[in-house]
């Protein structure tokens, strides 16, 4: 039920979000036109960001279940749920049925969880494989069976054809260190470099790396390889920048409601240190932690790599909390700040210049009205009450805190940004495919419309006669334009001749 409720209630609520949903949606529709299998194009153009299993995975959804979002969603969706099984399987053999429930319940109702699993990207897919793997291996350095590892080794393979090398890179990492920190470097290179583990994996992950290079050559190693991996690492890619405490909020954020018990286990690790199993963990999320920090390009799911541990290591700790209805301080600081919302917005008004980010502001004031008022009301309330329920253990007031913020993001948040956001696009996309019209996108980059439209655009300086998808912050470059559609900051226009 919690599954249903966090990564299935409203998968197909909102529009495609822009820019990753729509660009890995995109590929996989001209994959399903074009009946190329094996390179992925974005309009018309190779696209090497990421390997090819998401957009087979998402093209067979679609096939089942249509053109739509929920079907782009449902891969990450079935992803996240695995997931969410192998943590109770794992922790439930490593530890007992208790905490298998609560740690796999805490990665379930985690905010920034329950975003990834419901997003039409790669990553809810290779955190299954991630945890997967790991959890594999911990197995294998427990009790020398070659099933696990073996089961590691195949779930690494997926993980490479899901995501690329960072698949690889954080087992291949954290063992080491474990095996550093238990002086058993001999049982990790006898592990590691396993010969039937090694060909498993190749016969998992190479065919297509193979294939891909042989149909496009260096533009793929140069594109993929270089571009997407190593120079993210190197750089900041596309603007995605930071300091290095830039996942100290993203965490603080991202584990929402259950950020106090995360302080009740950094305050308890000398205590949770003696365990093995929490060793390794620990080592787990660190190396996450510390490897993205020092990275040159910078996003928030970059974090959720290391999430997995966390859960279990939050699970652990809840025994050790003295004032467990102290963690009801995060959820209700942020919903405190939601409700603040609709007082904040006219002063931002105010304050921005950007014409298009103002045109989104005035939008969202629109929708923050007494309906938005009292639906955060009634989770404030719900959240609160909750802590004074004497038969709730402290373990179920943070499931059903979790509850409440899983209805809340899925009924209520994500349409709302969706409406605000995606919903101008898609209009837009809609009537240029009803009408027939050749879209010149300029100054604005929105794949989803590309989905939505189902045709390809051009990228180009408009010219007179163009019918151009920007936002309104465009609108003076060109001499009297007749505006199709506008809102929200998005512009359909026609240009005169």
């Amino acid at each position: 039920m919690l599954i249903l409720a966090s990564f299935f209630l409203g998968l197909g609520s909102a529009p495609l979000f822009d820019v990753d949903e729509g660009a890995f949606s995109e590929a996989t529709r001209e994959m399903m036109i074009s009946k190329n299998y094996l390179t992925t194009w974005l309009n018309g153009a190779p696209r090497f960001d990421k390997p090819i299993l998401i957009y087979w995975l998402q093209l067979t959804s679609v096939r089942c279940f249509g053109l739509n979002e929920f079907a782009f969603r449902f891969p990450s969706a079935l992803g996240g749920t695995v997931w969410a099984a192998s943590i109770f399987l794992f922790v439930r053999k490593e530890i007992g049925n208790r905490q298998a429930f609560l740690a796999s319940a805490l990665m379930v109702l985690s905010l920034q969880v329950m975003v990834i699993a419901k997003a039409a990207i790669a990553d809810g897919v290779l955190n299954c494989f991630l945890a997967i793997t790991m959890f594999g291996l911990f197995r294998h350095y427990k009790t020398g069976s070659k099933q696990p590892l073996y089961l590691a080794f195949a779930a690494a393979g997926l993980g490479m054809l899901t995501k690329g090398p960072i698949a690889i890179i954080i087992p291949f990492a954290v063992t080491f260190l474990f095996s550093l920190q238990e002086k058993s470097l001999k049982t990790w290179f006898r592990m590691l470099f396993n010969p039937a583990g090694i060909i498993l994996f190749l016969a998992i992950a190479l065919p297509w790396y193979w294939l891909e290079y042989r149909d496009q050559g260096m533009a793929f190693i140069e594109g993929f390889f270089f571009k997407h991996n190593i120079n993210r690492f190197n750089s900041s890619f596309e603007g995605h920048s930071g300091s290095l405490f830039y996942y100290i909020p993203v965490i603080i954020l991202g584990l929402m409601p259950f950020t106090g018990l995360f302080f009740t286990l950094l305050f308890n690790l000398k205590t949770l240190l003696s365990d093995r199993l929490n060793r390794f963990l620990l080592i787990w999320f660190g190396f996450v932690f510390l490897f993205f920090s020092l990275s040159g390009t910078k996003l928030p799911h970059y974090m959720i790599y290391g999430y997995t541990p966390l859960f279990i290591l939050m699970a652990r700790a809840l025994p050790l909390s003295l004032h467990p209805r102290r963690f009801a301080f995060w959820p209700l600081l942020l919903l405190a700040a939601l409700a603040c919302l609709p007082l904040l917005l006219p002063v931002a008004l105010h304050k921005i210049d950007d014409g298009y980010i103002k045109a989104i502001l005035e939008g969202a004031m629109g929708l923050t009205g007494q309906g938005y008022l009292l639906v955060i009301g009634a989770a404030i309330i719900g959240v609160s009450l909750i802590q004074f329920l004497p038969r709730l253990s402290a373990e179920w007031k943070l499931i059903a805190t979790g509850i409440i913020f899983a209805l809340l993001i899925n009924l209520f948040l994500m349409p709302f940004a969706g409406n605000l956001m995606q919903e101008p696009v898609k209009v837009a996309a809609l009537m240029a495919k009803e009408k027939g019209y050749k879209i010149v996108m300029w100054k604005t980059y929105n794949p989803s419309f590309l989905v939505y439209s189902e045709s390809l655009v051009e990228k180009r300086t408009p010219v007179p006669g163009d019918i151009v998808l920007t936002t309104v912050k465009e609108l003076d470059t060109f001499t009297n334009p007749a505006v199709l559609y506008s809102k929200n900051g998005i512009v359909l226009a026609k240009l005169k001749q």
